[in-house]
């Protein structure tokens, strides 16, 4: 395969990636490295690679990628090539929370004399080296990355950049508990996506946005957490980005946690992990959460007592009698009874059916 072929393949891919279709881009992109003896298409296919398994959460095929690249770049005897599998190889252990070696290679990208760390990917490398530091608690170590990262954003005029570092400063406020700044710079992330991010993947939105949740629900705004967290999860459930789904989660297990409803947090997470797995075709795994949901339901009495629906899948209006008993409304209307239906009490109010 030459050249000009794999630049094709390599957009066909491209293509097929962004419209959701992650297992053909896959396919091709391997057939692209097994075939092709273009060493600079094969080191952009890595790339793409690297960007793939990081975005679906299999970190330790991201590695795999990154290292096949490092040796590309060898071959290539270029600085900047050089210099961006490092940083491939820095991102891949952050995933892995292996920092020391994140911040390692880092640091290595910075010592690489005539590339490019100066301008184009510098800002990049102090945005991982701050994400590592902020794994390792190293709190002012982490914010001057940060705010180092941030000013190659502002003079490069890069505003992706910026939206992700944005999204960092939100955890690292959030860790060092000012929740006020914690919101505000998830919130920025979030307007420079409306305003420039039109060309950009969902992921920077469904980003902000997770952030957000977990800025709002530490301010104690547990409405406005749950709808950033269910905008989050929509779009990570249509990209497939796990790793983001998982976060969503253990937001959602917390908001409902300072709500309060503990038994409605775990329904809550076994219903969204049923979907997850029903896109996945994982049937087993499917299987355990329903039966564990079914049971949550049976639990809490989240059940209607006359046609035995679940109370809550469905936006169905609902009467709770004074005995506590909960029915659909439409189902005491057609009963007819005076009493409740579970327990024969006659709880209910005169005239009301």
């Amino acid at each position: 395969m030459g050249q000009d072929q794999t630049k094709q393949q390599i957009e066909k891919g491209l293509q097929l990636y962004q419209s959701n279709q992650t297992e053909k881009a896959l396919q091709v992109w391997m057939k692209v490295l097994e075939k092709s003896s273009d060493l600079v298409g094969r080191f952009r296919v890595l790339g793409c690679l690297v960007t793939a398994h990081s975005e679906m959460g299999r970190y330790k095929e991201m590695l795999k990628f990154a290292v096949v690249q490092i040796d590309t770049a060898r071959e290539l005897e270029d600085a900047n090539f050089l210099l961006e599998s490092y940083l491939n190889l820095a991102r891949s252990n952050e995933k892995l929370c292996e920092f020391h070696k994140t911040i390692s290679y880092c640091k290595t990208c910075l010592g690489l004399p005539g590339t490019r760390a100066g301008a184009q990917l510098g800002g990049q490398v102090s945005l991982s080296m701050g994400n590592a530091f902020l794994g390792l608690s190293l709190f002012q170590k982490a914010l001057e990355s940060f705010e180092k990262a941030l000013r190659y954003a502002h003079n490069n005029d890069d505003a992706m950049l910026e939206c992700r570092v944005c999204c960092s400063l939100g955890s690292f406020y959030a860790q060092v508990k000012d929740y006020e700044k914690a919101l505000f710079f998830p919130c920025k992330a979030a307007e420079l996506v409306n305003d420039y991010g039109k060309g950009w993947s969902l992921k920077y939105r469904a980003m902000s946005q997770y952030h957000m949740a977990v800025a709002y629900r530490l301010l104690g705004h547990l409405g406005s957490a749950m709808e950033c967290c269910e905008e989050s999860m929509k779009i990570a459930l249509q990209h497939g980005d796990r790793p983001l789904q998982a976060l969503c989660l253990l937001c959602f297990a917390d908001i409902h946690r300072n709500r309060g409803d503990l038994e409605l947090g775990q329904l809550k997470l076994h219903c969204l992990s049923e979907s997850i797995y029903r896109s996945k075709g994982l049937q087993r795994e499917l299987r355990a959460h329903v039966v564990r949901f079914h049971e949550c339901v049976e639990e809490t009495e989240l059940y209607c007592g006359l046609c035995g629906e679940s109370i809550g899948e469905k936006n169905s209006r609902l009467q709770a009698l004074p005995c506590s008993h909960i029915f659909h409304l439409r189902c005491l209307q057609n009963n007819g009874t005076r009493s409740c239906p579970n327990c024969r009490r006659s709880s209910m109010k005169p005239g009301f059916v």
